[in-house]
């Protein structure tokens, strides 16, 4: 089996016509105010023997102009206030049957920070089970020191390094927080991405931004707290929201949380099974 990832891009807009190419400014072309979309699709299966291919790419992108898109620029124009993760489910439904047997999951990009994941589980052809996954990225600024106090300082030095400097040291972090709604292909999922802004800044943001974690924070205070490794950062985040996103309404479960220490180091917790 092999999966095949098509990035669609595409604007909603009133004065938008034909023509334009799939490249980065969309098409049709912005010719108006307006939204700018991505979809990624991702199809799976077995590559066919003599061509090698699992699907020719301009099937995907016809068939996503033909349903995701219109169907779409029908809703916008109809209630341009309906909240994107409750019709994620049918507009993805409206996709797959125009590629039956193929599509496994799609990525919806509302703007660069956040993005809605439909995705598919159970036996291809015939998945059985579809959930949305909606996933938004915040910052904050924290320092932090890397020490244990079981350990001698020369052996703090010598695993932490320049980490283990006293004073510490800082990051710009970001974090991305996927939350997993249930979806019946058009229902209004109760949980809105207001709620997991305010819920994020409330015990997230507010708690660790621009603060020294070893100093100023519980879960990390010298002494009584654990490391701040980008590994323990992003399991505290993940065990201070999750009860919260549990209890609000909708059925929503915080799948996971990401935590960027730098461009090329991050954690996720709970692990992708």
């Amino acid at each position: 089996m092999v999966e095949l990832r098509r990035t669609v891009r595409f604007t909603i807009s009133s004065g938008a016509g034909g023509g334009g190419r799939n490249a980065f400014g969309g098409r049709p072309p912005m010719r108006d105010l307006g939204q700018y979309y991505e979809l990624d699709v991702v199809c799976i299966g077995e590559p066919e023997a003599r061509t090698g291919y699992l699907i020719d790419i301009k099937r995907i992108d016809d068939a996503v102009r033909a349903s995701f898109v219109p169907r779409l620029g029908e809703l916008v124009a109809d209630d341009p206030r309906v909240a994107p993760e409750s019709v994620a489910g049918a507009l993805f439904e409206s996709l797959r049957e125009r590629l039956p047997g193929l599509v496994r999951g799609a990525v919806w990009r509302l703007t660069p920070a956040q993005s809605i994941e439909i995705t598919t589980e159970g036996a291809m052809p015939q998945p059985d089970t579809t959930r949305v996954l909606v996933r938004e990225r915040f910052d904050f600024a924290a320092s932090h020191r890397l020490h244990v106090a079981g350990l001698s300082d020369e052996e703090n030095r010598r695993l932490f390094g320049k980490c283990n400097h006293p004073s510490g040291h800082g990051h710009n972090y970001r974090l991305e927080a996927c939350v997993a709604l249930p979806s019946d292909a058009g229902g209004a999922p109760g949980f809105c991405v207001d709620e997991l802004e305010r819920l994020t800044d409330e015990l997230i943001l507010r708690r660790f931004d621009h603060k020294h974690l070893n100093l100023d924070t519980e879960e990390f205070r010298d002494g009584s707290g654990i490391n701040p490794t980008v590994e323990n950062i992003a399991r505290v985040c993940y065990e201070r929201l999750a009860p919260a996103v549990r209890a609000s309404e909708g059925n929503a479960i915080l799948a996971c949380v990401t935590v960027w220490e730098t461009d090329r180091t991050s954690a996720t917790y709970p692990a992708p099974a």
